[in-house]
């Protein structure tokens, strides 16, 4: 009589646990993510590739500055800072999360681990979210303060843009390792960012929402800069005519100007208005990138824990693997846009052979 009965409730306990963990991987409807599916081996590929990447990218921009000497200054220095915390998303961010997902979004490694992991997620992100801010702020000031942004002046001002993002990003990070929510659930598994309402309202707006309005606003004034320096140099007007005069003794030109008026209509941009251009094109890719990367992810880590709602956890690794791809686009979008970068790329690639 016992044995059917235990035998009974272990079936039970163990089909309840299979639900459980189909629930928990969020992929209950059709079962998204069977186990060792195609569709989920060819997902866990992709999501690999992506971390090994995103690290070697911007590991490679990290050598470039630092090997070539015309690099070791602004805006290098801000753009070492971004591929900085770039590296460090992949080298201690994405892989954990990686097996986090392997593990259907339950945490197995302890609650140290999941504050360590949640830490430098905070931190690196932020940072990287912030130095694409600085970016844009430097390239905001060289096109419309150009003759007083001196480069020593826009050197200090990038040293303390690099310091405050790292220090902000710190503080949002390290926040809840202090008691401001909790970040670790041994009962559920969980491991992810504090769900405090006023942490959840810090940090989203420290991270994303804030930064966020500066780059619309810079890259605004920038295109509004750029638009009205290249519309106002479209014509010119100059008044000399000069009548050259030899003597035959000295080899000295004599000008003597006459009244005339000559109208000339330039036949291309000049140096700095293509810079200008290219940096404006730059700047306008990278917060485009930027805001589409990013703005799914802080919208549901700002309403979820807001409104005590949630999406399916699918949605949520979409979201949070398209946040982390940022890292990935960003040193490519800088280097596409920059011929030394190329240039010393391939001669790295060419000493190396």
């Amino acid at each position: 009589m016992t044995q059917p009965n235990v035998s009974l409730v272990t079936a039970n306990l163990s089909g309840a646990w299979a639900r459980a963990g189909s629930d928990d991987l969020g992929y209950g409807a059709g079962n998204f993510y069977r186990p060792f599916s195609v569709f989920s081996v060819l997902t866990l590929t992709l999501l690999a590739m992506l971390v090994v990447a995103t690290f070697v990218w911007n590991l490679l921009v990290l050598l470039t500055i630092l090997r070539v000497r015309t690099f070791h200054r602004v805006p290098h220095n801000l753009v070492a800072s971004m591929a900085i915390s770039d590296v460090m998303v992949a080298a201690l961010v994405m892989p954990l999360s990686l097996v986090h997902e392997l593990n259907g979004r339950l945490w197995k490694l302890g609650r140290v681990l999941c504050q360590v992991w949640i830490s430098f997620d905070v931190l690196c992100c932020t940072a990287s979210i912030w130095n694409v801010t600085a970016i844009a702020l430097d390239r905001y000031w060289s096109i419309t303060r150009h003759l007083e942004y001196t480069l020593k002046t826009r050197k200090r001002i990038s040293n303390v843009m690099i310091a405050l993002t790292w220090l902000l990003s710190s503080v949002i990070s390290l926040s809840p390792l202090f008691g401001w929510g909790e970040t670790y659930s041994e009962e559920g598994m969980e491991c992810q960012v504090s769900q405090e309402p006023s942490y959840t309202i810090f940090s989203t707006f420290g991270a994303f929402y804030l930064p966020l309005c500066v780059v619309l606003f810079v890259y605004w004034k920038i295109y509004k800069a750029a638009k009205f320096r290249i519309g106002s140099c479209k014509t010119n007007t100059i008044t000399p005519m000069a009548e050259v005069k030899e003597t035959s003794r000295q080899p000295q030109m004599v000008f003597t100007v006459r009244h005339a008026t000559v109208t000339f209509q330039t036949d291309g941009d000049t140096w700095r208005e293509q810079k200008e251009k290219k940096a404006a094109l730059m700047v306008g890719i990278l917060i485009g990138v930027f805001v589409l990367c990013w703005i799914p992810f802080f919208l549901t880590e700002l309403i979820i824990p807001l409104c005590h709602c949630d999406i399916p956890p699918i949605w949520k690794s979409i979201f949070l693997w398209l946040g982390y791809s940022n890292s990935f686009f960003n040193p490519l979008i800088y280097t596409a846009f920059n011929k030394n970068y190329n240039n010393a790329l391939r001669n790295l690639f060419s000493r190396q052979r």
